[in-house]
């Protein structure tokens, strides 16, 4: 039997599967904005090594696109990474 899953729950099952740290690296993200990899380690709190790991999974999710300045990666929120977590918001609120 096929079942129907609507997007807003698709990405709130898979945001129930990541990691704590996803939850802060987006926070950051959307109250600093893009920035660079050390920094967004820094202000989330997030060990480097973990951090990597974590982007790869919301890239991959589609909620953060990472983009290339000269020697350092940039990290940025999509916009599905912003209805994603307005998505949350709303579900905790609700």
């Amino acid at each position: 039997m096929i079942s129907t899953t609507t997007l807003a729950d698709y990405l709130v099952k898979a945001g129930e599967r990541l990691p704590e740290e996803a939850g802060r690296v987006l926070e950051a993200l959307i109250t600093e904005g893009s920035m660079n990899k050390e920094d967004l380690s820094l202000l989330s709190r997030v060990k480097r090594a973990v951090l990597d790991h974590v982007i790869m999974q919301l890239y991959a999710l589609g909620l953060v696109e990472v983009s290339t300045e000269g020697k350092s990666k940039i990290c940025s929120l999509t916009k599905l990474g912003e209805e994603y977590l307005a998505l949350v918001e709303e579900r905790k609120a609700g």
